[in-house]
């Protein structure tokens, strides 16, 4: 039976996991999701509307509807990640569905013929942000580097008395680290007293160190917003959204090192082969707005401008760890196996994305079709934890790695009677100044619609491409993995009258 414990004082209860800038793109970063005519045309919908997702980009887009409608959105979500480790190419692939998108608008128009006021709409629209089932694999003979050394990283410093003598659930997360390294016998005291503090790793020398991470992930981020948008005479709409975040996520780390063919490795004494598990739970829900306008300049031609606010969530965390180590001379028992069987609670921590400025353009050409261009500008390193006395150091990182970024998105449609038929690109620079820990992203989507009258069916498929440097562990085994991540979706919409 799993144990509880609250950890409660947060200065020593934030785990690495959380601190990590990677945990912070997870929730800053923008996906395409929504309905299929959005998805069709790349996102770029911000001087359109007419559509629940665009909606989502730009809230006036909500008054450019004429009739009540509801829409409903089921997609498949294909995500292939190549990773090469030290000349090693390993490739996973996960495949899932998911309900992303459920909306409703009601549209009120005005009485009044006399009036400037045409119409007011209401909304409620939910979409899956992100969809986070993945899976990720690398492996690869390291040639210099153990993972014995991302353990002895952490327990340089404290006192070997804190780890024998403290229970599991009462030390920091640095001293738990340090408890399964020196339980694993994976690192070595300098002396054997209470007050040592020096550690060495216990990894046989010689190096080409076999190693192979398996990361599986899987959950959600979800936001259900709450849109009013008026139109003002026949040239202007304006609107506004609340927006509701909610998330769960689970990452489960398998780490696997062997040294059986370390030249230093005596296969008789000391450690021959170690799995270390870790499994994060994180869970919370956040707040946003949106506020947006945009303008007919012409019957054709027509501008819009939005801004999203920073989205404010408060998080949780739950850790739990075990190590499994072969070694033939360790203790009485082989193999080694250290799980204190708990599962560490944290204290809720808050963490404030970037806000992000939209721009748009487009064209229609009558009942033919149109083209539109949409352009966002997004500071990450704005992105902030909270509290900030305890996430200074973390903050202070966020800052200095991340950057200002630009993201284009284009789209088209045309039609001829019922059919429309769609195609777009997306274009999203790096967050990281480095351009290399995240890449640029490139994608292109296609799409095709059929209007049955007061029903509409609209299908559209999307691919995306990015290049990521990833690392192991946070400090210790840093040596990158290159992951080259392809995305693959396919989304089908149905859109009916009320």
């Amino acid at each position: 039976m799993k144990k509880y414990f609250l950890f409660m004082i947060a200065g020593f209860a934030l785990s690495a996991q959380a601190q990590e800038v990677s945990d912070a793109m997870r929730y800053a970063q923008d996906n395409l999701t929504g309905t299929a005519r959005f998805r069709g045309m790349s996102g770029a919908f911000g001087a359109l509307g007419g559509d629940f997702s665009a909606i989502s980009v730009n809230p006036a887009g909500s008054a450019v509807f004429t009739t009540n409608q509801i829409a409903i959105t089921l997609s498949n979500y294909s995500i292939s990640n190549k990773s090469r480790y030290f000349g090693t190419t390993t490739k996973e692939r996960d495949n899932s569905f998911d309900l992303n998108q459920l909306g409703a608008i009601w549209v009120f128009e005005n009485e009044d013929a006399s009036s400037n006021w045409k119409k007011f709409t209401v909304a409620a629209n939910y979409e899956n942000v992100s969809n986070f089932d993945n899976q990720f694999h690398a492996a690869g003979f390291n040639p210099t580097n153990s993972v014995s050394q991302y353990f002895s990283s952490h327990a340089n410093g404290i006192p070997l008395g804190d780890i024998t003598n403290l229970p599991f659930e009462a030390l920091t997360y640095r001293e738990q680290q340090a408890y399964f390294g020196y339980y694993g016998y994976l690192i070595n005291p300098a002396t054997n007293t209470d007050n040592n503090t020096v550690y060495t790793p216990n990894a046989p020398v010689g190096g080409n160190y076999f190693q192979e991470n398996f990361i599986e992930t899987s959950g959600y981020n979800g936001k259900l917003s709450f849109n009013g948008g008026v139109q003002y005479t026949d040239r202007f709409y304006f609107g506004l959204s609340l927006n509701s975040h909610f998330t769960d996520y689970t990452r489960v780390t398998n780490f696997y090192e062997d040294y059986l063919d370390t030249p230093g490795n005596n296969p008789n004494s000391g450690p021959q082969a170690l799995r270390f598990r870790n499994e994060l739970y994180t869970y919370g829900n956040g707040f946003s707005f949106q506020v947006g306008a945009i303008a007919k300049v012409t019957p054709e031609f027509r501008i819009g401008l939005a801004y999203e606010s920073p989205t404010w969530f408060r998080l949780n965390e739950e850790l739990r760890q075990n190590l499994v180590v072969d070694c033939p001379d360790c203790g009485t028992r082989n193999p080694v196996i250290v799980d204190p069987n708990i599962t560490m609670i944290y204290p809720s921590y808050r963490l404030q994305t970037p806000g992000k400025y939209t721009g748009s353009l487009a064209y229609v050409f009558g009942k033919y079709g149109l083209i539109s261009v949409d352009y966002a500008m997004k500071d990450y390193s704005n992105i902030r934890f909270r509290p900030s006395n305890d996430y200074r150091q973390t903050n202070a990182q966020l800052e200095s790695l991340l950057d200002v970024t630009s993201e284009v998105r284009i789209g088209a449609e045309a039609k001829a009677k019922q059919w429309s038929f769609r195609g777009g690109y997306r274009f999203e620079q790096s967050p990281y100044k480095n351009g290399k820990t995240v890449g640029d992203l490139q994608g292109f989507s296609a799409g095709l619609g059929y209007n049955f009258g007061g029903t509409r069916l609209d299908a559209a498929y999307s691919y995306a491409k990015r290049d990521i440097q990833q690392t192991f562990f946070s400090q210790g085994l840093v040596d990158p993995t290159t992951v080259k991540t392809v995305s693959n979706n396919v989304t089908l919409t149905l859109l009916m009258d009320l």
